[in-house]
Protein backbone atom coordinates (compact mmCIF):
# COMPACT_ATOMS: atom_id res chain seq x y z
CA UNK A 1 0.00 0.00 0.00
CA UNK A 2 1.42 3.37 -1.03
CA UNK A 3 1.65 6.01 1.71
CA UNK A 4 1.30 9.73 0.89
CA UNK A 5 1.04 12.93 2.87
CA UNK A 6 -1.88 14.37 0.90
CA UNK A 7 -4.37 12.82 -1.48
CA UNK A 8 -6.44 15.22 -3.58
CA UNK A 9 -9.52 13.64 -5.14
CA UNK A 10 -10.36 15.32 -8.44
CA UNK A 11 -8.17 16.84 -11.15
CA UNK A 12 -10.45 19.67 -12.13
CA UNK A 13 -9.31 23.27 -11.88
CA UNK A 14 -9.78 23.28 -8.08
CA UNK A 15 -7.82 20.08 -7.49
CA UNK A 16 -5.03 21.20 -9.83
CA UNK A 17 -4.81 24.64 -8.21
CA UNK A 18 -4.66 23.14 -4.71
CA UNK A 19 -1.98 20.64 -5.77
CA UNK A 20 0.13 23.42 -7.27
CA UNK A 21 -0.30 25.65 -4.20
CA UNK A 22 0.54 22.96 -1.64
CA UNK A 23 3.47 21.62 -3.66
CA UNK A 24 5.05 25.10 -3.61
CA UNK A 25 5.28 25.00 0.18
CA UNK A 26 7.61 21.99 0.34
CA UNK A 27 5.92 21.11 3.66
CA UNK A 28 4.64 17.83 2.26
CA UNK A 29 6.85 15.18 0.69
CA UNK A 30 4.20 13.38 -1.32
CA UNK A 31 1.06 14.78 -2.92
CA UNK A 32 -1.09 12.63 -5.20
CA UNK A 33 -4.06 13.73 -7.31
CA UNK A 34 -6.59 10.97 -8.01
CA UNK A 35 -8.80 11.40 -11.09
CA UNK A 36 -11.25 8.95 -12.67
CA UNK A 37 -11.02 10.52 -16.11
CA UNK A 38 -8.07 9.87 -18.49
CA UNK A 39 -7.04 13.54 -18.29
CA UNK A 40 -7.43 16.57 -16.05
CA UNK A 41 -10.29 19.08 -16.31
CA UNK A 42 -12.77 17.04 -18.32
CA UNK A 43 -15.92 17.92 -16.38
CA UNK A 44 -17.13 21.35 -15.17
CA UNK A 45 -13.68 22.97 -15.44
CA UNK A 46 -13.62 22.83 -19.25
CA UNK A 47 -17.37 23.18 -19.84
CA UNK A 48 -18.17 26.77 -18.92
CA UNK A 49 -18.17 30.33 -20.25
CA UNK A 50 -14.44 30.83 -19.53
CA UNK A 51 -15.18 34.15 -17.84
CA UNK A 52 -13.02 35.83 -15.21
CA UNK A 53 -15.75 37.14 -12.91
CA UNK A 54 -15.67 40.28 -10.77
CA UNK A 55 -17.71 39.10 -7.75
CA UNK A 56 -20.61 41.51 -8.25
CA UNK A 57 -23.43 38.98 -7.99
CA UNK A 58 -23.12 37.75 -4.40
CA UNK A 59 -23.56 39.30 -0.91
CA UNK A 60 -20.42 40.75 0.63
CA UNK A 61 -20.48 38.33 3.59
CA UNK A 62 -20.29 35.17 1.43
CA UNK A 63 -17.09 33.16 1.14
CA UNK A 64 -17.89 32.85 -2.57
CA UNK A 65 -17.67 36.64 -2.90
CA UNK A 66 -14.37 37.18 -1.10
CA UNK A 67 -12.71 34.27 -2.90
CA UNK A 68 -13.95 35.50 -6.28
CA UNK A 69 -12.72 39.06 -5.71
CA UNK A 70 -9.31 37.86 -4.52
CA UNK A 71 -9.21 35.20 -7.23
CA UNK A 72 -9.89 37.77 -9.95
CA UNK A 73 -6.67 39.68 -9.29
CA UNK A 74 -4.68 36.49 -8.62
CA UNK A 75 -5.82 34.96 -11.90
CA UNK A 76 -4.88 38.01 -13.98
CA UNK A 77 -1.42 38.04 -12.35
CA UNK A 78 -1.02 34.30 -12.93
CA UNK A 79 -2.04 34.53 -16.59
CA UNK A 80 0.45 37.32 -17.24
CA UNK A 81 3.28 35.51 -15.44
CA UNK A 82 2.68 32.10 -17.01
CA UNK A 83 1.54 33.30 -20.44
CA UNK A 84 -1.96 31.87 -20.26
CA UNK A 85 -4.18 33.34 -22.97
CA UNK A 86 -6.65 35.82 -21.47
CA UNK A 87 -8.19 39.18 -22.23
CA UNK A 88 -9.74 41.77 -19.82
CA UNK A 89 -12.61 42.44 -22.17
CA UNK A 90 -15.09 43.86 -19.63
CA UNK A 91 -18.73 42.99 -19.03
CA UNK A 92 -21.91 44.89 -19.84
CA UNK A 93 -24.98 43.95 -17.78
CA UNK A 94 -28.02 45.23 -19.64
CA UNK A 95 -31.66 45.87 -18.78
CA UNK A 96 -34.83 47.60 -19.87
CA UNK A 97 -36.57 50.22 -17.74
CA UNK A 98 -38.83 47.41 -16.48
CA UNK A 99 -35.75 45.68 -15.04
CA UNK A 100 -34.28 48.86 -13.55
CA UNK A 101 -34.69 47.63 -9.97
CA UNK A 102 -32.56 44.57 -10.73
CA UNK A 103 -29.82 46.75 -12.15
CA UNK A 104 -30.02 49.08 -9.13
CA UNK A 105 -29.62 46.07 -6.84
CA UNK A 106 -26.46 45.03 -8.67
CA UNK A 107 -25.13 48.59 -8.50
CA UNK A 108 -25.67 48.59 -4.74
CA UNK A 109 -24.06 45.17 -4.46
CA UNK A 110 -21.05 46.46 -6.37
CA UNK A 111 -20.63 49.24 -3.80
CA UNK A 112 -20.82 46.78 -0.91
CA UNK A 113 -18.30 44.49 -2.58
CA UNK A 114 -16.00 47.39 -3.52
CA UNK A 115 -16.28 46.68 -7.24
CA UNK A 116 -16.06 49.63 -9.61
CA UNK A 117 -18.88 49.88 -12.13
CA UNK A 118 -19.99 52.48 -14.64
CA UNK A 119 -23.67 53.22 -15.24
CA UNK A 120 -24.45 53.44 -18.95
CA UNK A 121 -27.35 55.19 -20.58
CA UNK A 122 -29.02 53.89 -23.72
CA UNK A 123 -27.00 56.33 -25.80
CA UNK A 124 -23.71 55.20 -24.21
CA UNK A 125 -24.63 51.56 -24.80
CA UNK A 126 -25.25 52.32 -28.47
CA UNK A 127 -21.79 53.87 -28.69
CA UNK A 128 -20.08 50.98 -26.88
CA UNK A 129 -22.11 48.17 -28.46
CA UNK A 130 -23.99 49.30 -31.58
CA UNK A 131 -25.40 45.78 -32.18
CA UNK A 132 -26.96 45.54 -28.70
CA UNK A 133 -30.47 46.80 -27.90
CA UNK A 134 -30.75 47.91 -24.27
CA UNK A 135 -32.05 50.90 -22.33
CA UNK A 136 -29.81 50.70 -19.26
CA UNK A 137 -26.52 49.08 -18.39
CA UNK A 138 -23.69 48.55 -15.93
CA UNK A 139 -20.14 48.19 -17.20
CA UNK A 140 -17.63 46.16 -15.16
CA UNK A 141 -14.09 46.69 -16.36
CA UNK A 142 -12.27 43.90 -14.50
CA UNK A 143 -14.29 41.05 -16.00
CA UNK A 144 -12.47 39.10 -18.69
CA UNK A 145 -12.09 35.85 -20.59
CA UNK A 146 -9.52 33.08 -20.29
CA UNK A 147 -8.51 30.03 -22.26
CA UNK A 148 -9.46 27.48 -19.62
CA UNK A 149 -7.60 24.66 -21.39
CA UNK A 150 -4.34 26.67 -21.31
CA UNK A 151 -4.93 27.45 -17.65
CA UNK A 152 -5.58 23.81 -16.72
CA UNK A 153 -2.48 22.71 -18.62
CA UNK A 154 -0.37 25.33 -16.86
CA UNK A 155 -1.55 24.28 -13.38
CA UNK A 156 -0.90 20.64 -14.22
CA UNK A 157 2.58 21.40 -15.58
CA UNK A 158 3.60 23.45 -12.53
CA UNK A 159 2.30 20.83 -10.12
CA UNK A 160 4.17 18.16 -12.05
CA UNK A 161 7.36 20.24 -11.85
CA UNK A 162 6.90 20.45 -8.08
CA UNK A 163 6.69 16.67 -7.76
CA UNK A 164 2.92 16.12 -7.62
CA UNK A 165 1.88 12.62 -8.73
CA UNK A 166 -1.25 12.30 -10.89
CA UNK A 167 -3.23 9.07 -11.08
CA UNK A 168 -5.62 9.18 -14.05
CA UNK A 169 -8.19 6.52 -14.93
CA UNK A 170 -8.45 5.96 -11.17
CA UNK A 171 -12.08 6.11 -10.11
CA UNK A 172 -12.66 6.01 -6.37
CA UNK A 173 -14.00 2.63 -5.23
CA UNK A 174 -13.95 3.26 -1.52
CA UNK A 175 -12.49 5.47 1.20
CA UNK A 176 -12.32 4.67 4.91
CA UNK A 177 -10.78 6.27 7.99
CA UNK A 178 -8.99 3.91 10.39
CA UNK A 179 -8.57 6.45 13.19
CA UNK A 180 -5.16 7.62 11.98
CA UNK A 181 -5.12 7.63 8.18
CA UNK A 182 -7.45 7.48 5.20
CA UNK A 183 -7.41 4.30 3.12
CA UNK A 184 -8.34 5.09 -0.48
CA UNK A 185 -9.13 2.26 -2.85
CA UNK A 186 -8.91 2.69 -6.64
CA UNK A 187 -9.16 -0.04 -9.30
CA UNK A 188 -5.37 -0.31 -9.46
CA UNK A 189 -4.17 0.20 -5.88
CA UNK A 190 -4.76 1.26 -2.30
CA UNK A 191 -3.36 4.50 -0.95
CA UNK A 192 -2.92 5.53 2.68
CA UNK A 193 -3.10 9.33 3.17
CA UNK A 194 -2.74 11.51 6.25
CA UNK A 195 -4.79 14.30 4.62
CA UNK A 196 -7.56 14.00 2.04
CA UNK A 197 -8.80 16.97 0.06
CA UNK A 198 -12.12 16.31 -1.63
CA UNK A 199 -12.20 18.35 -4.85
CA UNK A 200 -14.36 15.88 -6.77
CA UNK A 201 -16.71 18.49 -8.25
CA UNK A 202 -19.93 16.92 -9.47
CA UNK A 203 -19.25 13.85 -7.32
CA UNK A 204 -17.90 15.59 -4.22
CA UNK A 205 -20.90 14.67 -2.06
CA UNK A 206 -20.09 10.97 -2.54
CA UNK A 207 -16.82 11.12 -0.57
CA UNK A 208 -18.36 12.28 2.74
CA UNK A 209 -21.18 9.78 2.22
CA UNK A 210 -18.62 6.95 1.93
CA UNK A 211 -17.06 8.15 5.18
CA UNK A 212 -20.36 7.96 7.05
CA UNK A 213 -21.51 11.59 6.94
CA UNK A 214 -25.26 12.03 6.49
CA UNK A 215 -25.05 14.36 3.49
CA UNK A 216 -28.69 15.43 3.71
CA UNK A 217 -28.47 16.34 7.37
CA UNK A 218 -25.12 18.09 6.79
CA UNK A 219 -26.43 19.95 3.74
CA UNK A 220 -23.86 18.39 1.44
CA UNK A 221 -26.11 16.79 -1.19
CA UNK A 222 -25.51 18.12 -4.69
CA UNK A 223 -28.12 18.86 -7.35
CA UNK A 224 -26.64 18.77 -10.88
CA UNK A 225 -27.80 21.66 -13.05
CA UNK A 226 -27.23 21.50 -16.79
CA UNK A 227 -26.38 24.42 -19.05
CA UNK A 228 -26.16 24.39 -22.84
CA UNK A 229 -24.32 26.69 -25.25
CA UNK A 230 -25.02 27.63 -28.85
CA UNK A 231 -22.57 29.14 -31.34
CA UNK A 232 -23.44 32.24 -33.33
CA UNK A 233 -22.34 31.48 -36.87
CA UNK A 234 -22.45 35.06 -38.03
CA UNK A 235 -20.03 37.93 -37.79
CA UNK A 236 -21.37 40.48 -35.31
CA UNK A 237 -19.20 43.26 -33.94
CA UNK A 238 -19.32 42.73 -30.17
CA UNK A 239 -16.74 44.45 -27.97
CA UNK A 240 -17.59 43.15 -24.49
CA UNK A 241 -19.33 40.32 -22.70
CA UNK A 242 -23.08 41.03 -22.59
CA UNK A 243 -25.23 39.71 -19.73
CA UNK A 244 -28.91 40.12 -18.87
CA UNK A 245 -30.14 40.57 -15.29
CA UNK A 246 -29.52 37.23 -13.47
CA UNK A 247 -32.36 34.91 -12.49
CA UNK A 248 -32.75 32.44 -9.61
CA UNK A 249 -30.93 29.62 -11.42
CA UNK A 250 -27.95 31.46 -12.88
CA UNK A 251 -26.72 34.47 -14.76
CA UNK A 252 -29.14 34.11 -17.67
CA UNK A 253 -28.41 33.29 -21.31
CA UNK A 254 -25.56 35.66 -21.97
CA UNK A 255 -23.35 36.55 -24.91
CA UNK A 256 -19.65 35.76 -24.62
CA UNK A 257 -16.59 35.66 -26.81
CA UNK A 258 -13.89 33.05 -26.61
CA UNK A 259 -10.21 33.93 -26.81
CA UNK A 260 -10.34 33.64 -30.62
CA UNK A 261 -13.26 36.06 -30.93
CA UNK A 262 -15.99 33.51 -31.68
CA UNK A 263 -19.39 34.31 -30.20
CA UNK A 264 -21.55 31.97 -28.16
CA UNK A 265 -24.81 32.15 -26.22
CA UNK A 266 -25.43 30.39 -22.95
CA UNK A 267 -25.88 28.79 -20.68
CA UNK A 268 -29.50 28.09 -19.95
CA UNK A 269 -30.09 26.20 -16.68
CA UNK A 270 -32.23 23.24 -15.67
CA UNK A 271 -31.82 20.48 -13.13
CA UNK A 272 -31.05 16.93 -14.27
CA UNK A 273 -30.90 13.50 -12.65
CA UNK A 274 -27.80 12.24 -14.43
CA UNK A 275 -24.56 13.49 -15.97
CA UNK A 276 -25.29 13.75 -19.69
CA UNK A 277 -23.43 16.19 -21.94
CA UNK A 278 -25.58 15.72 -25.04
CA UNK A 279 -27.03 18.75 -26.83
CA UNK A 280 -29.53 18.98 -29.68
CA UNK A 281 -31.20 21.52 -31.93
CA UNK A 282 -34.34 21.24 -29.79
CA UNK A 283 -33.26 24.06 -27.45
CA UNK A 284 -32.48 26.50 -30.26
CA UNK A 285 -35.83 28.30 -29.96
CA UNK A 286 -35.22 29.01 -26.25
CA UNK A 287 -31.84 30.56 -26.98
CA UNK A 288 -33.12 32.54 -29.94
CA UNK A 289 -35.95 34.15 -27.98
CA UNK A 290 -33.68 34.95 -25.00
CA UNK A 291 -31.02 36.56 -27.20
CA UNK A 292 -33.36 38.38 -29.56
CA UNK A 293 -34.31 40.76 -26.76
CA UNK A 294 -30.83 42.31 -26.94
CA UNK A 295 -29.70 41.06 -30.37
CA UNK A 296 -32.69 42.07 -32.51
CA UNK A 297 -30.96 41.32 -35.83
CA UNK A 298 -30.17 37.73 -34.86
CA UNK A 299 -31.71 35.04 -37.05
CA UNK A 300 -32.55 31.63 -35.62
CA UNK A 301 -30.51 30.01 -38.39
CA UNK A 302 -27.42 31.79 -37.02
CA UNK A 303 -27.38 29.36 -34.08
CA UNK A 304 -25.88 25.87 -33.92
CA UNK A 305 -25.31 23.62 -30.86
CA UNK A 306 -21.89 24.04 -29.25
CA UNK A 307 -21.41 22.17 -25.94
CA UNK A 308 -22.92 21.61 -22.50
CA UNK A 309 -21.74 21.86 -18.91
CA UNK A 310 -23.15 20.69 -15.59
CA UNK A 311 -22.78 22.59 -12.32
CA UNK A 312 -22.59 20.94 -8.88
CA UNK A 313 -25.22 23.04 -7.09
CA UNK A 314 -25.97 22.84 -3.38
CA UNK A 315 -29.09 24.85 -4.17
CA UNK A 316 -31.96 22.49 -5.01
CA UNK A 317 -34.61 23.13 -7.62
CA UNK A 318 -37.13 25.67 -6.31
CA UNK A 319 -34.79 27.16 -3.72
CA UNK A 320 -34.37 30.89 -4.27
CA UNK A 321 -31.43 31.62 -1.95
CA UNK A 322 -27.99 31.16 -3.48
CA UNK A 323 -25.84 28.71 -1.52
CA UNK A 324 -22.27 29.56 -0.60
CA UNK A 325 -19.14 27.53 -1.37
CA UNK A 326 -18.73 24.80 1.22
CA UNK A 327 -15.07 24.42 2.23
CA UNK A 328 -14.44 22.85 5.61
CA UNK A 329 -12.20 20.52 7.59
CA UNK A 330 -14.25 17.76 9.20
CA UNK A 331 -12.54 17.34 12.57
CA UNK A 332 -15.80 17.98 14.41
CA UNK A 333 -17.34 15.00 12.58
CA UNK A 334 -14.55 12.70 13.75
CA UNK A 335 -12.64 12.99 10.46
CA UNK A 336 -9.52 15.12 11.09
CA UNK A 337 -7.50 15.84 7.98
CA UNK A 338 -10.49 15.59 5.65
CA UNK A 339 -11.21 18.83 3.80
CA UNK A 340 -14.42 18.85 1.78
CA UNK A 341 -14.97 21.29 -1.08
CA UNK A 342 -18.60 20.92 -2.14
CA UNK A 343 -20.80 23.09 -4.37
CA UNK A 344 -17.86 24.78 -6.07
CA UNK A 345 -19.69 26.05 -9.15
CA UNK A 346 -19.43 29.48 -10.76
CA UNK A 347 -17.32 31.49 -10.00
CA UNK A 348 -15.10 28.50 -9.19
CA UNK A 349 -12.76 28.99 -12.15
CA UNK A 350 -12.13 32.63 -11.18
CA UNK A 351 -11.75 31.67 -7.51
CA UNK A 352 -9.48 28.66 -8.06
CA UNK A 353 -6.20 30.26 -6.93
CA UNK A 354 -7.79 31.92 -3.89
CA UNK A 355 -9.54 28.65 -2.99
CA UNK A 356 -6.15 26.93 -3.11
CA UNK A 357 -4.74 29.55 -0.72
CA UNK A 358 -7.75 29.15 1.54
CA UNK A 359 -7.25 25.37 1.74
CA UNK A 360 -3.56 25.92 2.50
CA UNK A 361 -4.53 28.25 5.35
CA UNK A 362 -6.81 25.55 6.82
CA UNK A 363 -3.90 23.10 6.84
CA UNK A 364 -1.67 25.61 8.60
Amino acid sequence: MEKVDIAIIGAGVIGLAIARELSKQHSYKTIVVIEKRPKYGQETSSRNSEVIHSGIYYPANMLKTSLCIEGNSLLYEYCQKHRVAHYPIGKLIIASHHDASGLEHLQEQAKLNDIRVEVLSQRKIQIEEPAIAAELGLFIKNTGIINSHDYLSSLYFLGNQNGVHYLFNSGLRDIQYDGKSYIIETPAEKIKAEIVINAAGLFSDQIPAMLGIDIDRAGYRLHPCKGEYFKINRRININHLVYPIPDHYGLGIHLTKDINGSLRLGPNAYYVDEIDYSITEARKQEFYHAAQRYLPFLDINDLTPDFTGIRPKLQASGEVQTKDFLIREERDKGLPGLINLIGIESPGLTSSLSIARYVNSILH
